[in-house]
């Protein structure tokens, strides 16, 4: 009796790049109706390994069949063809369009040569639904937030209901409630023989919905371990290549004087009366579910978007900002939580993207010297560990977690004493969410007030000294350190 072939069998695969082997022989194979996680650091070769079986890169090397029969992946439609699909960490979405038109864009279905909108709106709705979000059809994608943005990806990708589906980092910028319906999705999908391949840096997620684990590290496999006979400590080590501490627990600081004071800040339908305090050497974490208004408060505050009542005190003096120019004079950072998008400019330099906000400063008569930016960039890569060749790197280039580095240089070459960390490792893995973990401690250590704002609620529970727990807009409860739990944060952040 011949055996089933596997949904998708890759052998050999290499992929080389200019000055470096992204893949050097790579096996993954994945069964039907599996979970099949892909773990490794940044730069292990995931990405690339992913891009070759979705289309968007051909492999130099190696054989790949899917559910028995050999294929050629020589471009995205090709590998729809074959029934693969794949949800993007970085969003690939028009900002322009609407939900609906985003969902079905490049199929959408038409009637008498005309598009069929209301068809369109229908499947999409049913879509989102599946998936618990609070999104219209007809909403344009420029208007959500990145949450929202990342529940339309994943609907895309279930509308080509592919045999194979790839999720890289699907729950990043999602909290624990939709992360579990999500999942739900996702058992239902298996329970009908798609395979599905999760890439993810959350390990709890990986023990929650994997069935095997392959590890990649420096473009090679490392191992292939059944999920349930798997050991967190020893996963870690495997993808670093070292032992890491997942979390690392706030280190004792000295609790200042009030830095910034928010008292009443108001705005439409998204923040209602919202009023809190942050001291120097203080972490105050905010927690909620997705569209509590964590972000909104960092963008108001920052001076990104308008607030229509509030008043905002640094130092306990009144701050009128109304824009990123007066926060930044007022001595506020903002690292926000689409760093790609928002905050950095991928195709300049290192140097140019720690200069930017202070290239005034830098300049004499108006004539930005070199060396002066140098100076300023080198130390900041030396300071916050940022591996790059150099600081002429172009910011593109760097693994995730060195760009929020790069991200975090800049605020802190502006000498910000006040920082909101909006998502700060969304889609940075375990070794480098580790030295983040670190930086952020020692930047609270040298008396710097952090407000970070987390989907990621372990995150949250293990940096803060408080919790501050948003629900519709609100401050719903605030929790000191030594009381705050994962069931009460959630229970506060529901309602119950």
């Amino acid at each position: 009796m011949t055996a089933t072939p596997p949904a998708l069998a890759m052998h050999g695969i290499r992929k080389a790049f200019p000055g470096v082997v992204a893949l050097d022989g790579v096996e993954l194979v994945v069964q039907r109706g599996e979970v099949h996680v892909l773990l490794g650091e940044n730069g292990a070769g995931k990405s690339t390994l992913m891009k070759v079986l979705s289309g968007s890169v051909r492999r130099d090397a190696g054989e790949i069949a899917v559910f028995g029969r050999s294929v050629r992946l020589e471009s995205p439609r090709a590998a729809r063809d074959a029934g693969i699909a794949i949800i993007h960490q970085e969003l690939a979405l028009v900002p322009q369009l609407s939900v609906a038109e985003n969902i079905f864009l490049g199929r959408a279905p038409a009637r008498g040569g005309v598009l069929d909108m209301a068809r369109m709106g229908r499947e999409s709705a049913a879509l989102l639904t599946q998936l618990g979000a609070n999104v219209h059809p007809e909403a344009l994608v420029e208007s959500l937030s990145v949450a929202q943005q990342q529940l339309v990806e994943i609907a895309r990708a279930l509308s080509l209901q592919a045999r194979i589906l790839i999720m890289d980092e699907p729950t990043s910028a999602l909290t624990e409630r939709e992360t579990e319906r999500l999942f739900e999705t996702i058992r239902g999908l298996t329970a009908r023989g798609t395979a599905v391949i999760y890439i993810s840096h959350r390990l709890d997620e990986i023990f929650a919905i994997g069935d095997r684990i392959t590890v990649l590290r420096d473009g090679r496999n490392v191992a292939t371990q059944v999920v349930r006979a798997a050991d967190r400590r020893e996963l870690v080590r495997l993808m670093a290549n070292r032992d890491v501490e997942e979390f690392q627990p706030a280190s004792a600081r000295i609790i200042g004087q009030v830095l910034l004071r928010v008292e009443g800040l108001s705005h439409g339908r998204a923040l209602h009366d919202v009023s809190f305090s942050v001291r120097a050497g203080e972490i105050v974490g905010f927690a909620g579910l997705l569209g509590a208004g964590r972000t909104e408060i960092a963008r108001a505050v920052f001076g990104l978007e308008p607030f229509d009542r509030g008043t905002i005190f640094v130092k306990e003096q009144p701050c009128e900002i109304r824009s990123p120019r007066d926060a930044i004079a007022a001595g506020i950072g903002f690292v926000t939580e689409d760093r790609k998008r928002e905050g950095l400019v991928l195709m300049r330099s290192v140097r140019d993207n720690i200069a930017l906000p202070i290239l005034r400063r830098l300049s004499t008569l108006g004539v930005v010297h070199d060396r002066t930016e140098n100076i300023v960039a080198e130390d900041a890569v030396h300071d916050l560990r940022i591996r790059t060749p150099g600081v002429t790197q172009l910011a593109r280039n760097l693994s995730g977690g060195n760009q929020q580095k790069v991200v975090l240089a800049r605020w802190l070459a502006t000498g910000a004493r006040i920082l909101f960390l909006d998502e700060p490792t969304r889609g940075v893995d375990v070794g480098a969410k580790q030295e983040i973990y670190q930086l952020i401690n020692e930047l609270a250590s040298t008396g710097v007030a952090i407000i970070l704002m987390s989907s990621d609620l372990p995150e949250v529970l293990g940096l803060s000294d408080r919790v501050l727990v948003m629900r519709e807009g609100r401050i719903a409860g605030e929790f000191a350190r030594a009381d705050a739990n994962a069931e009460r944060v959630m229970a506060c952040a529901v309602g119950m």
